[in-house]
């Protein structure tokens, strides 16, 4: 077993170092594919990022706060994962509501990715508080996260997972390859959920349906959206969907 120092405000050093690998991220792609980020800006309007934040929030806060209002004790919370699927509906809505039918996440897909990277060693180090600690594990790799107990570190799964991810689609784009001109968003949406629908079997969150807790139907419904995107083999031209 693995002691990890923990204190609560690591959480918050996790979320400004989450935050700056985003912005890192995002000035890095606007300087090498600024094309598409001038795409992205040419297709639309500050309502859109309006939308995006809002849902963001939105989302982060109802689906965290209904999946720990559940818990034995009970809590209102944010969630990523929250985050992401409130941004996505508040996109698609704006994006109805316009007459936008193609992608337009490519640009988010790297600070994104980044930002979960980074940011879920934040979550491991902020302890029991943050309740995104694993289930217990007598696996040689479990962390005790201050409550003597050897648990499963999912907070670096997801990270590693997400590095794995974004190893591979930087390389594609470096290559430039089809499907991360075109489906990037939609990829980085995919391996999110698929890596996430994993792990919430490792967490102690009170299920709804079987072994199934909230976020597992919300992992399901970001799989589908990403596979039917990919399906449709929607989007721009894929120099500018990067």
């Amino acid at each position: 077993m693995i002691h990890i120092p923990t204190a609560p405000w690591y959480h918050y050093l996790g979320d400004l170092a989450a935050w700056l690998a985003a912005f890192l991220g995002a000035r890095w792609f606007y300087r090498q594919h600024r094309p598409s980020v001038e795409g992205l800006a040419a297709r639309t309007t500050p309502g859109y990022f309006v939308s995006l934040a809002a849902g963001g929030a939105l989302g982060a806060w109802l689906l965290g706060s209904l999946n720990t209002l559940r818990d034995a004790r009970p809590v209102l919370s944010h969630s990523i994962a929250g985050a992401l699927a409130g941004a996505i509906v508040a996109v698609e809505i704006w994006k109805w509501s316009r007459g936008v039918r193609e992608s337009t996440g490519g640009p988010f897909v790297i600070p994104l990715s980044l930002g979960i990277i980074v940011g879920r060693w934040g979550c491991l180090f902020a302890g029991l508080g943050d309740q995104t600690y694993g289930v217990p594990t007598r696996l040689p790799w479990g962390v005790d996260v201050g409550d003597g107990i050897s648990r499963h570190p999912v907070q670096i799964y997801e990270s590693l997972s997400m590095a794995l991810f974004l190893s591979v689609y930087w390389a594609a784009l470096a290559q430039r390859r089809p499907w991360a001109a075109r489906h990037g968003f939609h990829a980085f949406v995919l391996a999110y959920a698929i890596q996430r629908f994993a792990w919430e079997f490792l967490k102690p969150y009170p299920t709804l349906i079987g072994p199934f807790n909230l976020f597992h139907f919300v992992m399901i419904g970001l799989c589908a959206y990403a596979l039917l995107w990919i399906a449709r083999g929607r989007g721009d031209a894929p120099a500018r969907r990067a």
